[in-house]
């Protein structure tokens, strides 16, 4: 197999400090501030010219956002990520996510003050409030109960979900941060870029199947065409077996229904805690019988990237993994 490298009294506290912070948020926007803070006096013409103020219609109503953020907080992995994707001031966000301890080592100085505000399904909500954001961002999947809490601190915009409108998610942003064109661009080049790798992985190979396998500490998942892999797959064409090419997130299977993840290539996640199960199903007879095992087109990649990025730097992380495997120009 080859492998690729790549309580109570706090309570109160919070209630009554959130109403304090908030009032201190909501008066401090009533000017303009820059990422540290400070005033720009030509922070209301940029403003302006970006189509400020507007209102964003998202998944739990409407917001108004008066200026173009400046001091962004994402509560979600993924969003984390289309904010230094769109290159917006990120002053709080998740770095800890299920097996993840820090920010990815590839988002680099973007993040390098970032406050990590996590955990994921209980967020700092005094610590957020000490950032002084001037929008917030989740999704309801995540935080839905916290909605009202996160809008007293501060102008906040709710995706529905993450994984499989992982690219309306950017899009929307896009519109949140006054970075639209950005969006667009960065959509567009990473599509252009999977479509010409999948072409020429078509060519090479013949049109092959491609399976992806996720082990985690539970039954064992094909993943299918509504998640992050999935719509990567879709992008560049490359065909998927019977089992996976269908419209759900992922297909959970026994180690009686191996036969199911055949296809001439699979390429094999472990997410934490599934390391035995992996061991059990490749130790299983049944495993070495499929055709893709019997070619050796069998690859191990890393499951931070192919399955709990969602983002358009893991996408491209996953273009480079198909390219390498198949021996095509990466189209960089």
């Amino acid at each position: 197999m080859r492998r690729f490298a790549r309580g109570r009294g706090a309570a109160l506290r919070l209630a009554a400090g959130l109403t304090g912070l908030a009032l201190a948020v909501g008066l401090s926007a009533c000017g303009t501030s820059d990422a540290t803070g400070g005033s720009d006096p030509g922070q209301g013409a940029a403003a302006a010219d970006a189509g400020f103020p507007r209102t964003i219609t998202h998944d739990k109503g409407s917001t108004e956002l008066k200026a173009k953020p400046q001091r962004i907080v994402a509560l979600d992995n993924s969003l984390v990520e289309a904010v230094v994707l769109l290159d917006r001031p990120l002053v709080g966000g998740i770095a800890s996510y299920r097996n993840q301890k820090t920010f990815p080592d590839y988002l680099g100085d973007a993040v390098k003050d970032t406050k990590d505000i996590g955990p994921l399904d209980n967020p700092n909500l005094e610590l957020i409030a000490s950032l002084r954001p001037d929008l917030i961002v989740s999704a309801t999947v995540r935080h839905e109960a916290l909605y009202d809490k996160l809008s007293a601190i501060a102008p906040t915009v709710f995706v529905k979900t993450t994984g499989p409108i992982w690219k309306d998610n950017i899009t929307l942003l896009g519109k949140a941060l006054g970075e639209e064109a950005r969006a667009e661009r960065e959509l567009t080049a990473y599509e252009a870029r999977a479509k010409k790798i999948g072409d020429e992985v078509n060519a090479k190979a013949n049109n092959p199947s491609v399976s992806v396998v996720r082990f985690v500490d539970g039954p064992t998942r094909l993943m299918a065409k509504a998640s992050f892999i999935g719509i990567i797959l879709a992008d560049t064409g490359l065909k998927r077996p019977a089992s996976q090419n269908e419209e759900t997130f992922s297909t959970e299977i026994s180690e009686e229904q191996i036969e199911l993840a055949d296809a001439d290539h699979i390429f094999v996640t472990t997410y934490s805690g599934g390391e035995g199960y992996r061991e059990r199903f490749q130790a299983n007879p049944l495993w070495n019988r499929l055709a893709g095992v019997q070619a050796k087109h069998v690859y191990e990649v890393r499951d931070e990237l192919w399955m709990t990025s969602v983002s358009v730097q893991g996408a491209h992380f996953v273009l480079d993994d198909i390219a390498q495997t198949f021996q095509v120009d990466p189209a960089k």
